[in-house]
């Protein structure tokens, strides 16, 4: 009986390893998200706790600032949780999708930066999505503008 489970236990234990091993990300990747993420709950936390960090100095808060912070706060929040998580989870099309989302989100952030002339935080933003468009073209092995990016890996 040892001897069958032994052998039993040889291979799987050995499969196991390699699917961890094929599923483990790069560790720049790694970088990218967990900082990432940590930049998106610092976010999160300012837009919740001091929402007149977000706005210049001579601006009034008011409860519509108050209102749209309360949301930023819900999407950083929920996108930094969900990244970490999927990583966690080496859940490889929910991360490159969320990740892909996140550089989008950043890229339409510089945008409106941009419009309304904040440009000393435009470079930061710009270079925090082309990060986050890098890792998704590592991980799903495609630029993003190829329809491969958008699909699940097999």
């Amino acid at each position: 009986m040892s001897e069958l489970h032994s052998t039993c236990q040889g291979p799987l234990t050995n499969l196991r390893a390699a699917q961890l091993a094929t599923n483990t990300f790069p560790w720049w990747l790694q970088t990218i998200v967990l900082v990432g993420a940590l930049l998106m709950a610092a976010g999160a936390l300012i837009a919740l706790l001091n929402p007149a960090m977000l706005v210049s100095p001579h601006d009034e808060i008011n409860a519509a600032v108050h209102i749209y912070a309360g949301y930023l706060f819900s999407r950083n929040a929920a996108l930094a949780i969900l990244l970490v998580t999927s990583m966690l989870f080496r859940s490889k099309g929910t991360l490159n999708t969320l990740i892909l989302l996140t550089a989008f989100i950043q890229l339409l952030d510089a945008a409106v930066d941009c419009m309304e002339g904040r440009w000393v935080i435009v470079p930061g933003v710009v270079v925090f999505g082309l990060l986050f468009l890098m890792a998704s073209a590592r991980l799903s092995g495609h630029p993003f503008w190829r329809k491969e990016a958008w699909s699940q890996p097999q």
